[in-house]
């Protein structure tokens, strides 16, 4: 990772991305859990799937529109 200028990863964020990935292109949050070895599916969504600043991008566009451009 050094070599090729990355930045160090952990497996848990490794997996946390993982599984982010997964569940923004759709997978059903309880094969999110299974693939986790999680027999809750709120652990895995409190701990692993983390929203990305893109993600929140339109969400963001939205309330400007609400707020009226503020």
């Amino acid at each position: 990772m050094d070599e090729n200028g990355l930045r160090r990863l952990r497996l848990y964020d490794a997996r946390a991305l993982c599984l982010t990935f997964l569940a923004n292109n759709g997978v059903p949050d309880h094969l999110l859990a299974m693939r986790a070895g999680h027999t809750n599916v709120k652990t895995t969504k409190k701990w692993y799937v983390k929203p990305d600043v893109a993600d929140l991008l339109p969400a963001a566009e939205a309330w400007g529109g609400l707020a009226g451009g503020v």
